[in-house]
């Protein structure tokens, strides 16, 4: 698998009923069992390609405080808003402002995340086989933090000028 049939398989998901990554894990059983295990370091490369300081600080506002396992969880939220969403956060995290669920979560005081996103592959292949993924599946390097963010994402006049549109919606000063 690769990463243009990865957001295949995500874009088909958000088409059905379920949760997203629920039903990309049903989608992905169905596949042959080496393309299961392969959709995991996909899956993986994309969370390490999206490990970034700018986009954590987005996290952090958007949800109002964001650990590394929270962070870890909203990339799995962003994955599961597909492709054209994924990678313009990347680009621009500030981007998230005008992203429908953003607004909803601002005007709502929701925080978007989704744990079991990580875990499409996992459970693809327990569903389909009865076993665990085998551990030597993928492999998860992130890459270092950029060191010019890093300061206190508390510090809500710095997140202000780095991300303006954001800290507009979350009424940030």
């Amino acid at each position: 698998m690769d990463k243009q049939t990865f957001w295949q398989l995500i874009e088909t998901a958000r088409e059905g009923e379920d949760g997203v990554a629920q039903r990309a894990a049903e989608l992905l059983a169905a596949r042959p069992q080496a393309e299961m295990a392969a959709a995991q370091q996909v899956l993986w490369d994309l969370l390490a390609e999206s490990y970034r300081s700018p986009l954590w600080a987005a996290a952090y506002m958007i949800n109002g405080g964001c650990s590394d396992d929270g962070f870890d969880y909203f990339r799995g939220w962003l994955l599961t808003q597909g492709r054209a969403v994924f990678e313009a956060a990347l680009a621009d995290p500030d981007s998230l402002a005008e992203h429908p669920p953003v607004r909803e979560a601002a005007a709502e005081g929701l925080e978007l995340w989704d744990e079991e996103a990580l875990s499409i592959a996992w459970s693809a292949y327990e569903s389909a086989t009865g076993r665990e993924l085998p551990a030597d599946s993928f492999t998860i390097s992130y890459p270092p933090l950029d060191p010019s963010w890093d300061f206190d994402f508390d510090d809500t006049a710095e997140l202000a000028t780095r991300l303006p549109r954001l800290s507009a919606l979350f009424d940030q000063p």
